[in-house]
């Protein structure tokens, strides 16, 4: 029991046992309003994201480095040394990095899976000897922008350095003198 009946503006009303109810649809700047609040809510949801990101990749590639410097040491009680800078970490899953091939008999797999690459895809940096006095090597992510000695390289002593990049004093006490008395 619906009638319709057109009034003088052209729009459609429909009484409905009496009563006239209108039918209105929503602005268009209703809806400008409702997709810009949706898109601020989105970016607000997209920074918060990026941030969890980019601080899990640093916290995998910390972890990745503690594991590889665990199996530095490793290398090193079975071996009696760490490696040389052209052995390199590769050393640490592949036999055919060792310069002596007398030790190959010594040698185990340290890493069962090669690791050659940070989560951002460079090549870790490995020095032996360590440019940090006291320190047997250096293992550094150079980051994401991919060059070095910038401020997003992480290194295996960040724990241990000031922001000078100077060994802290409450660690002082465990670095060797370059005499080997210490």
């Amino acid at each position: 029991m619906t009638d319709t009946t057109r009034t003088f503006t052209g729009r459609t009303r429909r009484s409905i046992r009496g009563r006239h109810v209108r039918r209105r649809a929503f602005t268009i700047l209703e809806l400008l309003i409702v997709i810009g609040i949706l898109l601020a809510i989105g970016g607000i949801v997209l920074v918060n994201l990026i941030g969890v990101q980019e601080e899990s990749e640093v916290g995998v590639t910390k972890v990745q480095m503690q594991g590889i410097a665990d199996q530095l040491d490793a290398f090193r009680l079975t071996m009696k040394r760490f490696p040389t800078e052209d052995e390199g970490i590769a050393v640490l899953w592949s036999s055919s990095n060792l310069e002596d091939e007398e030790e190959a008999g010594n040698w185990r797999q340290f890493m069962p899976k090669p690791v050659p690459n940070d989560q951002w895809g460079n090549a870790w940096v490995y020095r032996n000897p360590s440019d940090l006095e006291g320190q047997p090597y250096d293992l550094i992510s150079i980051g994401p922008d991919g060059e070095e000695d910038t401020e997003d390289d992480l290194s295996i002593h960040d724990g241990i350095l000031d922001e000078d990049g100077e060994l802290r004093d409450d660690f002082s006490d465990f670095a060797t003198s370059s005499d080997g008395a210490g």
